[in-house]
C-alpha cells in the first residue's frame, strides 16, 4: 500500500529542498536526513547526523521483512506510523544504578531478541544499556536528547561499530528519532532484482 502524501507535507519538502541541497546524499541517507530536518525544522541536522548507506540498506530490508521495532519511550512509539512497536517502559522499574529506561531496554530485549531495530529518542541511559547488552541489532537509531550523557552515549554508539543512525550534538528527541525510522518505513521497497536507487 503506497503512502498518500498530504499537500502541506509536499510543500514543506519543496521549501526544505530549496534551502538545503540534499542531492549529494545516497538515497536512504537522503531520506533520513530530509525527514529528520523536516521533523525539527532544523537544517543543522544535515551536517550533524552520522549514518552509513550500506547499513541503512540492510536495515531497510530487515524492517520491511518484519523485524521488530523497539522504542525507549511511548512518545517515540507514537511518532512511528504504519508499524507496531515494542515499548516496555510502562512495566519497567528503577533500582540502584538502573534507570527505568535502562530496565525497559532489558525487558524489551527479553521479548524481541537479536535482529530488531531500536529507536532511542529520549533517554541516554537506554542507549547505554542497549550497548551493554550486546543485542545484535539490525539498526540502532540513537538520537537521545539532553545535556547529560546524550552526546556521550551517541559517541559510544558510533564507537561500538553497530549499524546506527546518530548525531554528534546534544540535540535529538522523540520526534527526530521517530522521523529517522519513518524515513526507512516510507522509502519504497525495490523489486527483488534491484538495488535501492
Amino acid at each position: 500500500m503506497s503512502r498518500v502524501v498530504h499537500p502541506i507535507e509536499q510543500e514543506s519538502y519543496r521549501r526544505l529542498r530549496a534551502r538545503l541541497d540534499t542531492s549529494h546524499f545516497p538515497p536512504l541517507t537522503r531520506a533520513v536526513v530530509e525527514r529528520v530536518v523536516h521533523s525539527a525544522a532544523d537544517l543543522e541536522y544535515a551536517s550533524d547526523l552520522v549514518m552509513d548507506e550500506g547499513e541503512l540498506v540492510a536495515a531497510h530490508a530487515a524492517l520491511h521483512a518484519g523485524a521488530p521495532v523497539v522504542t525507549d519511550v511511548e512518545m517515540v512509539a507514537a511518532g512511528i506510523t504504519r508499524r507496531e512497536t515494542v515499548c516496555r517502559l510502562g512495566e519497567a522499574k528503577s533500582g540502584p544504578g538502573l534507570t527505568r529506561s535502562a530496565h525497559a531496554v532489558r525487558l524489551a530485549y527479553e521479548e524481541v531478541g537479536p535482529g530488531a531495530l531500536w529507536v532511542i529518542g529520549c533517554a541516554p541511559t537506554a542507549l547505554e544499556e542497549l550497548l551493554a547488552l550486546d543485542v545484535s541489532p539490525a539498526l540502532v537509531v540513537g538520537l537521545p536528547v539532553g545535556f547529560v550523557g546524550a552526546a556521550e552515549s551517541k559517541a559510544a554508539l558510533r564507537e561500538s561499530g553497530l549499524p546506527a543512525v546518530s548525531n554528534v550534538s546534544e540535540k535529538g528527541g522523540s520526534a527526530v528519532a521517530a522521523a529517522a525510522l519513518n524515513a526507512l518505513l516510507y522509502h519504497p521497497v525495490p523489486p527483488a532484482s534491484e538495488e535501492i536507487l
